[in-house]
């Protein structure tokens, strides 16, 4: 039996959550899902996105170390899990370790330049909502981030935002650079952007975070979460929009990604075979 909410029944939540998880663990692409599995409401859409965590938990012992998330609007949620295989962090000087592999298209891939806010205590699910001091409080560090953004349906498909909601918004994971300073970050609403490719510029921009208040969409979330009995756990991850909207950069040259004025962040990306 499914709640008033939901449009779709159990049986085609799991068989819409299926396909989202194979393609997600193939690389492979498709079609928007069936009529009868279909998300058509947020949450429809929300119901999906958490059994294709289920089903990744059953199917490889994925974990969930954090979330994507923004404000939301009249008729959309905006967040989507970050899960431990697709985590990349920087070493101690801010460089990456060993190249970090992603799903390509044709020899680039979409990053979004973010601010990512890793929480020192928990906010667990509880009767009384979260203020935002408490929210604040929580924060224990904030560090330069690169969303790194692939599609599992095909570019050609028309989708609605139930979509993209239940396949996670894009997400294919998360390159987590040095630690900044904490005030700085936690009030940065404008980071001058820049990019450069084996040192030719590729972007300069002056980033505005989209929801005015970086820690805006993390206390939405917070407060989202507690509502659905799941709260955030001590140690995730939470990353709340890009600075940049989210340009194409090529895989394989050394990247330098500056955010000004809190710091920089230099990696490579490499290709991962999909399928």
């Amino acid at each position: 039996m499914h709640t008033p909410e939901l449009t779709l029944t159990p049986d085609a939540i799991s068989a819409a959550a299926h396909t989202l998880t194979s393609r997600r663990l193939s690389g492979q692409v498709g079609a928007a899902l069936p009529a009868a599995c279909r998300p058509l409401t947020l949450h429809d859409a929300w119901a999906v996105q958490n059994a294709v965590t289920q089903e990744l938990a059953q199917r490889t012992g994925e974990q969930v170390v954090g979330w994507k998330c923004g404000l939301p609007g009249a008729d959309t949620w905006v967040l989507a899990p970050l899960y431990a295989s697709t985590l990349s962090r920087a070493d101690a000087l801010g460089a990456s370790p060993s190249a970090c592999p992603v799903w390509t298209q044709q020899g680039q891939v979409k990053v979004e330049p973010e601010l990512a806010f890793v929480l020192g205590h928990a906010l667990p699910p509880r009767a009384q909502p979260y203020g935002v001091d408490e929210v604040r409080a929580a924060v224990a560090s904030v560090h330069l981030a690169l969303e790194l953004i692939d599609n599992r349906y095909d570019d050609s498909v028309p989708l609605q935002f139930a979509d993209r909601l239940a396949d996670g918004l894009v997400n294919q994971g998360l390159w987590l650079g040095p630690a900044v300073d904490l005030a700085q970050g936690c009030a940065a609403q404008t980071l001058d952007i820049e990019v450069h490719a084996d040192g030719q510029p590729l972007l300069s921009q002056h980033g505005v975070h989209p929801a005015g208040e970086p820690l805006a969409p993390l206390c939405w979330l917070a407060e989202f979460l507690r509502q659905q009995g799941q709260g955030l756990q001590a140690g995730q991850v939470v990353i709340t929009g890009s600075y940049a909207g989210a340009p194409w950069v090529p895989v394989g040259p050394r990247l330098r990604v500056r955010f000004a004025p809190l710091g920089e962040v230099v990696l490579r990306f490499q290709d991962r075979p999909r399928g």
